[in-house]
């Protein structure tokens, strides 16, 4: 199952996720092709009424309704960020194709023509949707299309019906056509998904650290309020500011500069717990969101930070050169519950660091904190009132 659904070594994880889960697709889709290809099997079993096509009919009525009910639990696991049965609808996947093909075969023995146009007609028409629908896994869907339309290809040959001889030509080429369809459709979103991702990625990353933009911190920063609502934890939001770095730019110019940046960006990483939320502000500015932290290890940690970014550098690989760091600390939900609430308190605290003598962090206040969002709250208003009196 890995094999068939497997698209290639170059590929990122988060997309092989993406195209494995696309392979369910939406249930309305899903009950559209079944309802034809049941009702086919109906039509043709009502027609002939003999054992075989009988068998059919409820061989896809089986395999229709276990798919449908493999579905459901899929949808409903990826809901609730569980492992989904993707084996097994892959299994009954194939199996729905294989009753396709023995269909098919069974309707052109029967002699009846029309039942056999009808059933070939049907089986053609879903190959199309088992490409377009399961491109995502390419080996996947050429296997589908093969066991839908390969059995009929020997099938055929033994008629002795010089006629649908045309058919053993036919159908490899549609086998062929469909499934380097569903390879070319694979590359295609492929590249398109990379392209957004890659997009994304410079919309909310620094080009020069790597780390996150003021962009993507807010979509950090509003994830996490948005998660502690729900489970509620506290966390800390850690306002750096660098001291004595403009000495660096102004003495050895601007790329000395963004290699200790670059450097500082490395240590942060160090000071910090692995999946902590670390942005560039812009200039000399970084910020970090660190999860389910107390305020006596907020300052351990902000004090790690100014320790860490206090070791010495070097500049033009053989200059040393010494900078410092103050920090601002707020905590959430102590000191706000909305973005520009900690952004603007964590400033405060930052400010009162650097007015108390810079290389120092401040945990802000409660009284500090108030002051602040009073002042946020009243800008606030004053923006509001401005507004309408506008209108």
């Amino acid at each position: 199952m890995q094999w068939l659904t497997d698209v290639g070594p170059d590929v990122p994880a988060d997309i092989r996720a993406a195209l494995i889960a696309q392979l369910f697709g939406a249930v309305p889709i899903f009950a559209g092709g079944a309802i034809n290809s049941v009702a086919i099997a109906a039509i043709i079993a009502y027609r002939q009424q003999t054992a075989p096509l009988i068998a059919w009919f409820v061989l896809e009525l089986v395999i229709c309704l276990a798919r449908l009910a493999i579905l459901l639990a899929a949808h409903r696991a990826i809901r609730l960020h569980r492992p989904t049965p993707t084996d097994l609808h892959l299994l009954f996947s194939m199996a729905w194709s294989l009753s396709l093909g023995l269909g098919a075969m069974a309707s052109i023995a029967s002699g009846d023509w029309l039942v056999a146009m009808l059933a070939c007609m049907s089986t053609a028409a879903m190959i199309g949707g088992i490409c377009f629908r399961n491109f995502g896994a390419p080996r996947f869907a050429g296997l589908m299309i093969l066991i839908s339309l390969g059995p009929v290809v020997p099938y055929i040959a033994l008629l002795h019906e010089p006629v649908l001889y045309i058919m053993i030509y036919q159908i490899p080429m549609y086998l062929a056509a469909m499934t380097g369809a569903a390879f070319r459709l694979n590359r295609m979103l492929i590249t398109t998904m990379q392209a957004e991702r890659e997009n994304s990625r410079r919309a909310h990353h620094d080009a020069l650290t790597g780390l996150l933009n003021r962009a993507g911190l807010v979509g950090a920063l509003e994830a996490e309020l948005a998660q502690a609502v729900r489970e509620p934890r506290s966390f800390a939001l850690f306002f750096a500011d660098l001291d004595a770095f403009k000495p660096i730019n102004d003495t050895f110019g601007h790329a000395a500069g963004d290699e200790v940046l670059k450097t500082v960006a490395g240590r942060l990483r160090k000071a910090v717990p692995e999946g902590a939320a670390i942005a560039r502000m812009g200039g000399d500015e970084f910020v970090a969101l660190v999860d389910g932290i107390t305020a006596e290890q907020a300052q351990a940690m902000g004090q790690r930070i100014v320790g860490e970014i206090a070791k010495p550098y070097q500049v033009d690989g053989e200059t040393p050169v010494m900078i410092g760091v103050s920090v601002g600390i707020a905590l959430s939900p102590d000191h706000g519950s909305q973005v520009d609430e900690l952004l603007a308190v964590a400033d405060a605290a930052l400010y009162e660091a650097k007015s108390g003598g810079k290389s120092r962090c401040c945990l802000a206040t409660l009284e500090g904190g108030l002051t602040v969002l009073r002042r946020l709250q009243n800008n606030r208003r004053r923006a509001t009132h401005a507004i309408s009196a506008a209108a």
